[in-house]
């Protein structure tokens, strides 16, 4: 996770610290690469918190970081989780200029329930953003991901299903809401893995390349595991070492 440990927004389900972030730190992107060097990885995820704070929501910040892993360590597959940039096209454009593998925004959750679970975020904000990344560069692999057990029903995870296949997302994440303190928001169902299993089966019968469902699944749960055709490796060859 780079850009400071502080976040702008203040999610019911994250227990990040919600404050008014520090200064950048400039040397980050440049350590990270050498920490990707240093364990060897061939699949790194770099996320980042959200920064309302700045103009370009830190779009510049993951793109000198992803420009520095793929220097120090090339041949990397760079897997990107981003914010939404408040929904600007030049910091979306910004990041995919940089060229990672996967660009993974989560949707977090269906539309009913996203008022209440995600701050600022819109889920048709969050859609078009994903539809977006992949019009502005049809070679990247598009990627997002849902927490099951807030209330949603079957009727609307499938909903979502459809809206992210209609924005042309290929990988999906499913996995279980549990809540991180008793200040945030309650879990109201916890899902059975059956019922992982049949959403997963579901998921790929509507067109998704690749799922990973299950209660510990998380959106950067065995990443390698998918391996976009684009950076070389095949899925059934995928390396299994990634570094959130």
């Amino acid at each position: 996770m780079i850009a400071g440990e502080r976040c702008t927004r203040a999610c019911g389900f994250c227990a990040v610290t919600t404050a008014k972030p520090f200064a950048l730190d400039q040397e980050e992107p440049e350590r990270v690469a050498e920490a990707i060097r240093r364990l060897k990885l061939r699949h790194v995820v770099i996320t980042a918190v959200a920064r309302d704070d700045l103009a370009d929501g830190g779009s510049d910040h993951f793109a000198s970081t992803i420009k520095a892993a793929r220097r120090i360590n090339p041949g990397i597959v760079i897997e990107v989780l981003v914010p939404d940039f408040n929904g600007k096209r030049e910091s979306l454009e910004r990041v995919l200029q940089a060229k990672p593998e996967v660009f993974n925004h989560n949707l977090e959750t269906v539309e009913r329930l996203t008022p209440f679970v995600r701050s600022r975020a819109k889920y048709q904000l969050s859609l078009a953003f994903l539809k977006q990344a992949k019009e502005l560069d049809p070679a990247v692999v598009t990627k997002s991901g849902l927490m099951l057990g807030l209330g949603e029903s079957e009727v609307e995870v499938f909903q979502a299903m459809d809206d992210l296949r209609a924005a042309a997302v290929q990988v999906l994440t499913l996995g279980q809401y549990l809540r991180p303190t008793p200040r945030h928001l309650p879990v109201v169902e916890y899902i059975m893995p059956a019922a992982f299993e049949l959403y997963k089966e579901i998921a790929l019968q509507k067109g998704f390349e690749y799922v990973a469902a299950g209660p510990l699944v998380r959106s950067s749960y065995h990443a390698s595991d998918y391996s976009p055709k684009r950076a070389g490796f095949s899925e059934a060859g995928g390396v299994k070492n990634s570094l959130v």
